[in-house]
Formats: structure tokens, C-alpha cells, sequence
């Protein structure tokens, strides 16, 4: 309805207003009230959800809860109500679990609606009022002022001092500052300084908007759309467990129908006998504990990250941090510290370094390398002592943290001359202000006035560089003021800006001590040019050790800020990321095919000036390079691409609401550090997920064939009930399987690469491994079954002597499974995780109640046996120990051949 002739940036103030067809005086009441019926409420409008039910029955959409189920229903039916019941708690804890982990879209888009004002001041019909936020039209006049947040996109009429907070929007750290004039129509977002954004906030000065856009038309609003069409990624985890299921549903299903055609056709056995034989090889198959330890595991890889800063919001993203291939990450707060540093200072005779980072006023002045100490009268001192004066910031500390209120450039020159013993209070008690001219965009300088009480009085003046420059006329040396030399300093401030400084100059000028006010008349070209200062928001030194340790860990480093390519190029040198000669901008993007940014996606690490659009392209092309990639983020404008990433990771201190819920990860003291430690942890969460799974297959592997031969052979009676195999396969799970969950982790784990994405959760020798130790185990409880029943008719005496060897087996096993192919003949290799001996001697003592008391024989068939039978047990039992120290060490050195020869 209301199309802008060009791009409204790009409009001019007449012209937005003839394209929304208002006026200065604003919209009349009749006229704002038929465009709300046309347009709608500004707002953004609430999705769709899901009803409680359906989402709970949704977490049971799974191949190997489907089998569950099935076997749940199958035990029901044969009125075996314990393996029912224990089937049904694991697969409803499952989904309890699943459905409090759901609704991460709905809860990112609450918040982002949550960024809106209630109320805003508007002119109507040439009267100031104040409106609900929902009422806003596109035509209305919104007034402006210090801590606004601004409640629909606005084309700027009126601009006076107007700075603007976008790094929700942009991820840019310093306030924006606004103008009435149109900017260019290619302009990118981040620099569109005509126009006021929704949800953005005001910091300072006064202001008047146009509205031209409400709701979901505005910045905010498309964002939010974008992240309502964003599909979540399945983690590499949940494709392996899925597969893994497929194939496991096939294999059981199959060995089912072979045993129970094989007893009826070739060995004539009763259908009903061979129908509970093929539900007793199915039990024994399926690890019915494997979904609840794998729970369990991640939950607690969930409490290690929590205590090292990193809070995992989807079980999941625990694991697949292990296979995070590259880290996308913000700068501002992230890599660097978010507190603006002076780090050179320029006068006409010298260029300083200033030491030290952030707020803490501890460093010194250093010239070519050396400490020194300036003169009180020297132009360093003059310079440093100008910017503490010419300043409306304080600095303020509370125990051993320092705080900045006010403009975060101002207050790094404050913490520069507190290095050099320049107190801004006593500064301003020797030097009393009596008058200033505040910064605005329009003249992009501030200036003050000062007198002494010696009689003197002086004009500071703070602002842009080249501004400055062209209002000076002498230059500060260290033999008193000459003629200026603009090259110099133009030389000066090229050579800053490429190391990604912000640049600020200080001048003065002597004034009459009769002079009490300050007006522009009085700013002219009489000041004196005293320095340069050369500001960054430095690189946490924390940071720069966990980038070498992506390196090492086969993780590739990617920058994506709306900051500018020089800042961010400066950054990534000092941070040691890998590729830092090339940087691509949001526009050079635009203008790239899909084809092209694919080829140089995986190899430019650096990408400034980027909007939301641009971070999930990239995220996408990544993703098709079969990256496994982590995006870290803190505004509203990264919560598209937190929630397209593979693990979303939200800052905890300064991150929006809507990043956090789109995340799977918040990082809670906003420090990349925290995701190198979060990688290694995701890492040890998946070693021990192959441990644990390594220890439960041979079980029920070594379960299926002891049934399956048992048909194969001819037995009369099987060796173990449907209900002695769930026994063993839950009991062994919740004690032996879970105590690898606390499994240390290993040496030299961020040395080795990423898993690869196609790396299956089983391998070649992992498969071999578990074949291997159900055949041991199957050999060795059958052939104690047998030889215990030829010597004593029991059935059930055989059974328990059958059911305790398998346990036993397990006891054994344990130990070989806490190192896949490392030996396990050390001291920290028998008792490094005291949870495994606790585990045993839970098992044994359940064991024996499962052996000797009277209730539990009813329940499981079982029969006590006597003291003489154990020997035996444990005998046999130990030979899976020694069996496969063995097959690690040939697998060593089948290995280390290997690796010889290539």
C-alpha cells in the first residue's frame, strides 16, 4: 500500500513523507484509526503451536521405541508383567524427557516479540500523546529520547545528537549515529544512519521517526520469520541412533522369523514353544536400557559443561559438540572482551603504546618498546589530560571490577589517563568545565570549556580525525606548537584504521578567562592538534589459547561480525585464526552465485558487515561442505542461523532472550574459551556413549546366540527365560553400562581430529569386537549351562548358574571396555573411575538377592546354588578378560604396522 520510490534509507524526508502520505503534524485520529484496521496491530504474530498432546505423542515417532513397544505389548500379552513394566518406564521416561527438551522455535519467537516497547510517544494531529506500541501505523510520528526502545522502523526526519544501540540487529558494539539525510541505496544495514529499527535502543540524544514499517514488515519482524521457517538440524547422534535402530529393527526381526521357522520346519517343534523362544531372542537383542543410559550419559555431560560455564539446552548438542568441524563465531564480548582499550596514541614527535586491556586502569606508557614516564607539561601529557576533560564518561570500580558509565570510547580515554595517574575528578577540580558544545552526527565533534585557577582558560576538542584536523592550524611538539602537517596525520590515521582502530583526535585551544559559554561561532581554526588515539576492543587473552586449540583439535575458526573487515581482519591477526589475508563483506556476498560462495566458504575465515540472511547462507554452504558447525551469537539478528547451526550458542551475560532460546547452548560467561571446553567435554560425552555401547551389544549379542544355538542344537529346554534376559540386560545397565558415563577423559583428546560426519556410531572393529565378545560369552555360559545340567537335572538350578555366569561375564568386561584399545594393566586404569567398583558391588549384591531370595526365585524362576558353584563361575567368566587384552594388543600392533607403512 505505501511503496517508497526508492529504498527508504535512501528516500528523502519529503518524500517518505508524500509515500506514506502524512505530514509534521502527524496522522489525524480518524485517519490512525482506519489504517490500524488496514494494516493490523504492530506486532508480531504469535505461531502456531502444537497441543500438548500431540507433542507428547511425537516422542514416541521412533524406530527402536517402536520395537520396544512392540516387545512391551508381546511380554503383556504373554502375562510376563515385570518385563511389561520395566519396558514401559524406560520408554516413558524417554519421552518425559523429549518433550520438556521441545518448543525451542516457539519460546525464540516469544522473545523476540518480547524486544517491543508498550507504550511510545507519538505526534497526532499536532498533538504529543502516548500510545500503545500495537497501535503504531505506518505514517505515525514517534518521538525520540535516551533509553527509548524503538517501536517500529522509522525514517528519520529529525536528528539531534541521536546515537542508537543495533547490536541486536547488527552485532556492531558501539552506538550508531543517526541523521536525518539519505544514505546511499546499496547501503548495507549496519550503516544506514537515516533510519531507527525496531527493538533497537536509543543511548543518547533526541529524535523524530516516520513509521514505515509495523509488525512483521519490519527488520525485527522479517527476522522473526525467519526463524519461524528455520528447520533445527538433527545432530550427528540422532542420525547414527536412527540408523543404528533401522539396522538393529532388521537384524532382530529377521533372526526372529529364522528361529522360529527353523524350530518348527526342520526341528519339528511346537509353534507356541518356538514362538516364545523367537520373543525370548528378540528380548535378548534389543538393549532395552541402551535409550536410558544414553540419557543418562548426556545428562551427565550436561552437569561437567554447566560447571565449566557451558549450559546445554537440548541433550543432544552434548555429543555433537565432539564433532564440531568449524565455530562461527561473533566478536565483540566473544573473542574480545567488549571494553574498548586505548592502544596508540600519535602526537606530532612520537607514536605510544599503551599497556594493558580493558577497563582496569594497571598499564604504563611505553615509547619504542620502553616504559617511560612523560613530563607533566609534555604533549602526551597535554593530550592524555584533554581527553579526561573532554568527556561525559565515568569510571568507577567495585572490589577488583571496573566499570565504565557512558559512551565506552570516552570511557577507555578515562582508564588511558588513569594509567598515567590522571584522575578525572581531580582534573575536572583543577580544570572546572563551564560550558560544552555536545557530539552530534552533524558536526562529529564535541567540545568543552575549562578555566584553571590560575587564571588560564581553555577550549577542548574531541572528535572525528579529519574533522579535527581541518579545524587546526598548529600541531603540539616537544618544542611547543608549529605549523600543522596534515599529511602527517592523514598518514598517521590511514596506517591506525588498517590495524582496525577507532580513531580519535584531541585538540585545544587557549581562549579569554572572561569567556564563560560555549557557542559554534567560537569553534573555528585556532586549535592546536595534540594526538591521535588509536582505540580497540581487544582480544581476551583466553581466547587467543582456545582458537590454537582449535587448531590442534582439527577445528577451523570463522569470524562473522557486523563489525568492519579492517577491525575484524586486526582482531583475527592478534586471535591467530588461520586465514586472515581475505575478508568478505555482507555486499560481496550478495553479489556471489551460491556456486562461488561455496568454493571460497571454506577457506575465508573472516566475514564483517554481515546481516542475518548472510549468516544462515553461509551456515547452509558450510553445512553442504559436510561441516559440522557451531555459531555463537548474542542478538536478535543471530537467532536464525543459532537455530540452523548445528549447536546455536547464545551469550548468557549479554545475549538477547530470542538467542538463547533458539540456541542450544548459552555460554555463561560469554567467553569462546568456554566452547573449546564445551568441545572437549562433547567429546568425552561421546567416547564414553561408544563405551557404553561397546559394553551392552555384547550382552545382548552374546544373549541372541545363546538362544539361537540353543534352537540350532536341539535343546529341550532354553537357557535362559525371557524374564532372566531382561534381568540381566536392565540390572548390567543401570549399574555396570552407566558407571562408564563417569569415564575421565582420555589423554590427547583435542589432538585428534573431528569425527567425521559419515564416521557410523559402530565401526569395523567395533563390530568385530562386539561379535567376538558375544561369541565368548556365549560359548562360556552355554557350556557351564550344560555341564552344570548334566550334573544336576535342575532346570532352574542351571538357569541361575546360566544367568550369574553372564553377569560375571559382564563384571569382567567392564574393565576391557573402559579402554577400547589402550591395555588396562595400570593403577588409574582399575580405579581411576571409583564409580566402576561401586557399580560391581551394587551388581554383586543385587545378584545375590536375585539368587537367594525366596521372592525373587518366584519372580525369575531362579534357585539358590551352593557356595562350590562359584568358582567355576568366576573362572570361566575371567576368560573374556584375558581374551580381549589380547585382541587389543594385536589390534595395536596391527595398527601400529599400518601406520608405519603409510
Amino acid at each position: 500500500m505505501y511503496e517508497p520510490p526508492t529504498p527508504w534509507h535512501h528516500c528523502s524526508v519529503q518524500q517518505t513523507f508524500t509515500a506514506v502520505d502524512s505530514q509534521p503534524e502527524g496522522l489525524s485520529a480518524e485517519e490512525a484509526k482506519q489504517r490500524l484496521h488496514h494494516q493490523g496491530p504492530n506486532k508480531l504474530p504469535d505461531p502456531q503451536k502444537r497441543s500438548f498432546i500431540t507433542r507428547f505423542i511425537s516422542q514416541f515417532n521412533n524406530l527402536l521405541i517402536y520395537v520396544l513397544l512392540v516387545v512391551m505389548v508381546i511380554t503383556g500379552l504373554l502375562g510376563h508383567w515385570l518385563d511389561t513394566g520395566v519396558i514401559a518406564g524406560v520408554v516413558l521416561i524417554n519421552a518425559i524427557i523429549g518433550f520438556i527438551q521441545e518448543g525451542r522455535a516457539e519460546e525464540a519467537l516469544k522473545a523476540i516479540r518480547s524486544m517491543l516497547s508498550p507504550n511510545a510517544e507519538v505526534i497526532r494531529g499536532g498533538r504529543q500523546q502516548t500510545i500503545a506500541v500495537e497501535n503504531l501505523v505506518i505514517g505515525d510520528i514517534v518521538l525520540l529520547q535516551p533509553g527509548d526502545r524503538i517501536p517500529a522502523d522509522l525514517r528519520l526526519c529529525r536528528a539531534k545528537g541521536l546515537q542508537v544501540s543495533e547490536a541486536i540487529l547488527t552485532g556492531e558494539s558501539v552506538a550508531v549515529d543517526k541523521q536525518s539525510d539519505p544514505v546511499g541505496c546499496q547501503t548495507e544495514l549496519a550503516s544506514r544512519s537515516s533510519m531507527a529499527y525496531s527493538g533497537t535502543l536509543v543511548t543518547h540524544g533526541l529524535g523524530t521517526g516516520i513509521v514505515v514499517a509495523t509488525g512483521i514488515d519490519t527488520e525485527l519482524g522479517q527476522i522473526s520469520e525467519l526463524v519461524s521457517k528455520v528447520a533445527p538440524t538433527d545432530t550427528p547422534l540422532l542420525k547414527q541412533v536412527a540408523s543404528f535402530g533401522r539396522w538393529l529393527t532388521a537384524l532382530i526381526l529377521i533372526l526372529a522369523t529364522a528361529t522360529f521357522s527353523f524350530g518348527v520346519l526342520i526341528r519339528d517343534y511346537p509353534s507356541t514353544n518356538m514362538f516364545l523362544a523367537a520373543v525370548s531372542l528378540a528380548v535378548a537383542a534389543i538393549p532395552e536400557g541402551l535409550p536410558a543410559i544414553m540419557t543418562i550419559t548426556l545428562a551427565i555431560g550436561v552437569e561437567r559443561m554447566a560447571r565449566r560455564q557451558a549450559v546445554i539446552r537440548r541433550l543432544p548438542a552434548v555429543e555433537t559438540l565432539g564433532s564440531v568441524t568449524v565455530i562461527c563465531t561473533d566478536k565483540t564480548g566473544t573473542l574480545t572482551r567488549n571494553e574498548m582499550t586505548v592502544r596508540t596514541i600519535v602526537t606530532a614527535d612520537n607514536q605510544y603504546t599503551l599497556s594493558g586491556t580493558g577497563y582496569n586502569p594497571h598499564g604504563f606508557l611505553m615509547l619504542n618498546g620502553q616504559e617511560i614516564v612523560p613530563a607533566p607539561d609534555s604533549p602526551i601529557t597535554q593530550a592524555i589530560r584533554a581527553s579526561v576533560l573532554c568527556n561525559d564518561s565515568t569510571l568507577s570500580h567495585k572490589g577488583q571490577e571496573w566499570q565504565i558509565h557512558g559512551d565506552p570510547m570516552e570511557g577507555a580515554l578515562l582508564v588511558a589517563g588513569a594509567k598515567l595517574g590522571l584522575d578525572a575528578e581531580n582534573e575536572n577540580h583543577n580544570y572546572p568545565r563551564t560550558d560544552l558544545i555536545p557530539f552530534e552526527s552533524e558536526h562529529r565533534f564535541m567540545a568543552t570549556l575549562h578555566h584553571s585557577h590560575e587564571g588560564q582558560a581553555f577550549i577542548f576538542l574531541k572528535g572525528a580525525p579529519e574533522q579535527i584536523i581541518e579545524m587546526c592550524h598548529q600541531q603540539m611538539t616537544d618544542a611547543g606548537p608549529t605549523h600543522i602537517q596534515p599529511d602527517y596525520w592523514l598518514g598517521m590515521i590511514e596506517q591506525q584504521a588498517h590495524d582496525g582502530q577507532r580513531l580519535l583526535a584531541i585538540a585545544y585551544s587557549p581562549t579569554h578567562y572572561d569567556q564563560v559559554e560555549l557557542h559554534f561561532g567560537d569553534i573555528g581554526k585556532q586549535f592546536i592538534m595534540l594526538g591521535l588515539f588509536g582505540l580497540i576492543d581487544p582480544p581476551r587473552e583466553e581466547a587467543i589459547e582456545a582458537v590454537q586449540a582449535c587448531k590442534e583439535a582439527g577445528i577451523r575458526v570463522k569470524m562473522i561480525t557486523g563489525d568492519h573487515a579492517l577491525t575484524a581482519r586486526a582482531i583475527a591477526l592478534q586471535l591467530g585464526i588461520i586465514n586472515t589475508d581475505e575478508a568478505l563483506t555482507g555486499q560481496q556476498m550478495d553479489k556471489l552465485s551460491e556456486e562461488a560462495l561455496f568454493e571460497l566458504a571454506d577457506h575465508i575465515d573472516i566475514y564483517a558487515r554481515v546481516n542475518p540472511e548472510h549468516k544462515m547462507r553461509l551456515i547452509n554452504t558450510l553445512q553442504q561442505h559436510n561441516h559440522i558447525v557451531a555459531m555463537t551469537g548474542d542478538g536478535v539478528n543471530d537467532a536464525p542461523a543459532l537455530k540452523r547451526s548445528d549447536i546455536g550458542t547464545a551469550m548468557g551475560q549479554n545475549g538477547t532472550e530470542a538467542a538463547k532460546e533458539a540456541s542450544e547452548m548459552v555460554l555463561a560467561d560469554d567467553n569462546f574459551a568456554t566452547i573449546t571446553a564445551a568441545v572437549e567435554e562433547g567429546r568425552a560425552v561421546y567416547d564414553n556413549l561408544q563405551k557404553a555401547i561397546l559394553f551392552i551389544l555384547p550382552t545382548n549379542g552374546g544373549e541372541a546366540l545363546i538362544i539361537l544355538t540353543a534352537v540350532l542344537l536341539g535343546f529341550q529346554q532354553l537357557p535362559l527365560t525371557p524374564v532372566q534376559i531382561l534381568w540381566v540386560n536392565m540390572i548390567t545397565a543401570v549399574t555396570l553400562a552407566l558407571s562408564l558415563a563417569f569415564e575421565p577423559k582420555e589423554k590427547g583428546i583435542m589432538q585428534r581430529p573431528p569425527r567425521p560426519t559419515n564416521h557410523p556410531l559402530l565401526n569395523n572393529h567395533l563390530i568385530w569386537r562386539i561379535g567376538f565378545v558375544s561369541v565368548i560369552i556365549m560359548i562360556g555360559t552355554l557350556g557351564l549351562f550344560q555341564w552344570e545340567l548334566g550334573h544336576n537335572p535342575s532346570i532352574e538350578r542351571a538357569r541361575t548358574i546360566a544367568v550369574n555366569t553372564l553377569v560375571m561375564f559382564e563384571i569382567f568386561y567392564l574393565f576391557n571396555s573402559r579402554y577400547i584399545l589402550e591395555p588396562i594393566f595400570s593403577r588409574q586404569a582399575i580405579v581411576g573411575n571409583y564409580y566402576v567398583l561401586l557399580a560391581i558391588t551394587l551388581l554383586c549384591l543385587f545378584q545375590l538377592t536375585f539368587t537367594y531370595l525366596p521372592i525373587m526365585q518366584v519372580l525369575f524362576g531362579t534357585s539358590a546354588i551352593e557356595i562350590m558353584a562359584w568358582p567355576r563361575i568366576i573362572i570361566i567368566a575371567s576368560s573374556v578378560f584375558v581374551l580381549v587384552e589380547a585382541e587389543k594388543a594385536i589390534m595395536r600392533r596391527l595398527r601400529g604396522k599400518s601406520t608405519s607403512n603409510t
